[in-house]
């Protein structure tokens, strides 16, 4: 159930939309402060993204047979445990 103030509000922007044109409508301050905060977070994501990235330190293994001796020589196999 609507009260007289809420429908008496709504009456007024029904008036107030039927005064703009239609073909003009742009976007305005909301939708440019919308899209800086959009804006601003995504940098924010990607400077913390290559921070992150910096971080990563990782050794490529050498093509061919020596990736499997080494690798084989560095951490001898065990065998899992059974219960």
């Amino acid at each position: 159930m609507m009260s007289a103030t809420s429908t008496l509000a709504l009456t007024h922007f029904v008036t107030l939309a039927d005064s703009f044109d239609k073909n003009k409508v742009t976007p305005g301050v909301l939708g440019f402060i919308v899209f800086a905060v959009i804006g601003g977070a995504v940098w924010l994501l990607m400077k913390s993204m290559n921070k992150h990235m910096k971080k990563v330190d990782f050794e490529e293994q050498p093509d061919g047979g020596e990736a499997g001796t080494t690798a084989s020589a560095a951490a001898p196999a065990t065998e899992p445990k059974t219960s």
